[in-house]
């Protein structure tokens, strides 16, 4: 998968209004993360809504799940978000080349 490929595939998990509230929250919560439970109890998701929603984030490779017992921890993958956004500004005011005039 190219860099566009997988920064495409990342915004578009982003593109959607609860998933962009789950990860704004992770991002809040910091290295520790949090509980599936307490991403519930934050955004009011139902428990099939926020597993939906968490599993595609983790496909995007915005989130790592990592089993604590009977608790799955999330975190928002922190690399992933900077690697985004260094593609987003990589070439930001380099100027746009002119085309060359239809002859």
């Amino acid at each position: 998968m190219t860099t566009a490929s997988k920064t495409a595939r990342s915004l578009a998990a982003l593109g959607h209004d609860a998933r962009l509230a789950v990860f704004r929250l992770l991002v809040r919560a910091g290295h520790d993360g949090l509980t599936v439970g307490q991403i519930g109890e934050e955004t009011e998701l139902a428990p099939s809504t926020l597993a939906h929603h968490l599993r595609t984030l983790v496909d995007a490779g915005l989130v790592t799940q990592e089993k604590r017992g009977r608790e799955i921890v999330n975190r928002a993958e922190y690399a992933e978000m900077n690697r985004i956004l260094s593609f987003l500004t990589s070439e930001c005011c380099t100027g746009v080349p002119a085309r060359a005039a239809a002859d």
